[in-house]
């Protein structure tokens, strides 16, 4: 039997015995700032390619970053497990990623999500945090606070390993996605880890983009199997 895969928009024959390795983020980890993935269908399972990116933190020299005007940051604590949960669904509820690992596109599955990784023997609360953006209400007078990013870390094989890193689309191109970076780098290093990494998809050009500039390199291509409706055979 033949199968064919589909890869940006060119088709492959391939073999019965056509490799593929399915993997992703620990969990439901994945970072957000873009839409757009790179997908491989085989007899309707659907393929999403990703970058798997490293970085050396013995070469870090990121500091502490200001938040810009109105935006607040805060270290991890038990008692933002609902905001973090809030900043991730907005992130993610509109990317495809939310089809790749449904608990991201439920406020619920977000809220799940955000208590496994952190009863987690390996998480590390120093490269986990929060983004509040704070803003007045001109009827009332009352300041709103809303969560718009998050960032939570791992460390599994003497590797930090980021999880699901997300800015709300409202709030992208502030330097956010720069900010949590650092502050997760900052902690891995306090935890004693000299290497992180993140996955990302391949056509998510401008957090490849970020990534690279902060000095992620590639490392790696790995394929996240998942069976979407309406993926054909």
């Amino acid at each position: 039997m033949r199968r064919e895969r589909r890869i940006v928009g060119r088709w492959q024959r391939s073999s019965d015995e056509f490799p593929v390795e399915a993997i992703g983020q620990s969990l439901c980890g994945c970072g957000v700032i873009g839409k757009r993935v790179v997908e491989s269908r085989i007899m309707g399972m659907t393929y999403f390619k990703r970058y798997r990116m490293e970085f050396d933190l013995r070469d870090w020299r990121g500091g502490d970053q200001g938040v810009p005007i109105g935006y607040e940051l805060l270290p991890y604590a038990s008692g933002l497990l609902r905001e973090h949960a809030i900043a991730k669904f907005n992130s993610f509820r509109q990317e495809l990623d939310a089809d790749v690992f449904p608990c991201l596109s439920r406020r619920d599955g977000c809220l799940r999500l955000m208590r496994e990784i952190t009863n987690r023997k390996d998480f590390v609360p120093g490269a986990t945090w929060l983004i509040r953006f704070r803003q007045t209400n001109p009827t009332t007078g009352t300041v709103q606070s809303l969560a718009v990013g998050t960032i939570q870390g791992l460390s599994t094989d003497g590797w930090g390993s980021i999880q699901n890193l997300g800015v709300d689309p409202a709030h992208r191109g502030k330097g956010i996605g720069s900010i949590l970076l650092s502050k997760a780098a900052m902690g891995f290093r306090a935890a004693g880890l000299e290497r992180m990494h993140l996955e990302v998809t391949t056509e998510n050009t401008g957090a490849v983009r970020l990534y690279e500039r902060l000095g992620f390199k590639r490392s790696n291509v790995v394929y996240k199997a998942a069976e979407i409706a309406g993926a054909k055979s």
